[in-house]
């Protein structure tokens, strides 16, 4: 009777939904019918809450959802993780923080055949640079729900009054504008962006990159004193030495370079697309009429933004329902379920939803044709993808400050590199 009710159950599934859904996960005779997730604060989680009635009716599971701060969460998990638990099924998990350190000690499940289970589904149709950031070893072990590039946020007034018709397609056109809108603008700074030691990495990775540059070559070797990063170094912190805030500080995260930029104090902004509508919500804004987006200027190797995944999903490993969690993740990163999340404000990893017109309809113009540009040669990290993410950016962030205060850019990374490598090869032991 049990296996009769399960494959008829499943067949009418199969008829309403167009999916595989009782299919990829493995055999779950046996198995709980309650999924428990374990969710960040975030209004991700806040909308995948509101539609689980959905898919409780639709697979007869139950989802028990534990919702935690992202420091409380960091917790749980380094306590039930390294314990083995089993009480954890889906976790929601930040591939670029602490993913290679949950993959490295595999507490997370190895999803290879999950993801080719159902072409329905679609793998493919998730982003390059995202399904990379949310693989180890080559293998998929996270699906990506959230994403972030960084773009150029512009002042359309103060371009229009310093004579700039388009917002600068390079870096050293974004150079050449901040210093004449500074020139000419008293009181107002011609860029911002992050300024503190840890904080200013992963917007700083894009002008590496863009520079021609990484924090590792292919062998895996600490390259943050190539020419390539010295001159980024160089440039990030001379373009907010010479036109950023006056007595600019050297410990700003977002938050502080945002209000600096929504206060009307600044004509350009780098950073993360996913803080935008705290530069166009008149409530937040003083000059939300007059933001612009644009893609991130092009240096002397091209525009090459970060294209990440800020949030993931993965199965623990440990987890005896991996069959029902999967089929959790499954519906959560459907392409019906992205679409209404991305509606609701949250920019996804899907291509297909991009090129939907519902799920642009949200966003600003300029943005959406920003991130698409992003898409194109996009990076899949933003910081160094090592075990002791936190070290390591306290170490390639150090040329950051000394080259925002003036000092030896050049020689900073040098000792930053020969930091880096030992930690490196620490790491590797």
């Amino acid at each position: 009777m049990r296996r009769r009710s399960i494959f008829g159950t499943c067949l009418a599934m199969v008829a309403a939904l167009g999916l595989s859904a009782c299919g990829g996960g493995g055999d779950d005779s046996g198995a709980s019918t309650t999924v428990r997730v374990t969710l960040a604060n975030h209004v991700w989680t806040e909308s995948i809450k509101k539609a689980l009635p959905e898919f409780e009716k639709q697979t007869g599971l139950k989802v028990d959802v534990t919702q935690l701060g992202e420091d409380q969460l960091s917790d749980q998990y380094n306590v039930k993780l390294n314990a083995g638990s089993s009480e954890i099924d889906v976790m929601m998990y930040r591939p670029l923080q602490e993913g290679k350190l949950f993959a490295k000690n595999k507490y997370l499940a190895d999803l290879s055949e999950q993801v080719k289970s159902n072409q329905n589904w679609d793998f493919a149709d998730f982003q390059a640079g995202p399904v990379e950031a949310t693989s180890y070893e080559g293998k998929p072990v996270g699906v990506p729900i959230i994403t972030e590039q960084e773009v150029l946020y512009y002042r359309k007034d103060l371009l229009a009054k310093a004579g700039l018709s388009a917002p600068p397609k390079t870096l050293d056109e974004l150079k050449a504008a901040a210093a004449k809108i500074k020139a000419a603008e008293p009181g107002t700074a011609g860029f911002v962006a992050r300024t503190g030691k840890s904080a200013a990495v992963t917007q700083f990775s894009s002008f590496l990159y863009s520079f021609g540059g990484d924090f590792v070559d292919g062998s895996g070797k600490a390259t943050v004193n190539s020419d390539a990063a010295k001159q980024a170094y160089g440039f990030y912190g001379g373009l907010i030495r010479d036109s950023g805030p006056a007595n600019v500080s050297t410990d700003m995260g977002w938050p502080e370079a945002m209000a600096i930029f929504t206060q009307g104090k600044a004509a350009f902004y780098t950073e993360a697309n996913s803080l935008y509508k705290n530069a166009t919500d008149p409530a937040k804004s003083k000059v939300s009429d007059t933001v612009g987006f644009a893609p991130f200027p092009a240096g002397p190797a091209g525009s090459k933004p970060y294209n990440i995944p800020s949030w993931a999903l993965g199965v623990n490993d440990s987890s005896e329902n991996k069959g029902n969690a999967w089929k959790f993740i499954e519906w959560a990163t459907g392409k019906e379920q992205t679409l209404a999340l991305q509606k609701a404000g949250v920019p996804s990893a899907r291509t297909s939803v991009w090129n939907n017109p519902e799920g642009t309809a949200n966003y600003p113009k300029d943005m959406v044709e920003a991130i698409a540009e992003s898409n194109k040669a996009g990076v899949a990290h933003d910081r160094p993808i090592v075990v002791k993410v936190a070290e390591a950016r306290e170490i390639v962030g150090q040329p950051i400050v000394d080259a925002i205060a003036g000092k030896d850019a050049a020689g900073s990374a040098d000792k930053a590199n020969e930091a880096f490598q030992k930690f490196l090869d620490d790491e590797a032991r």
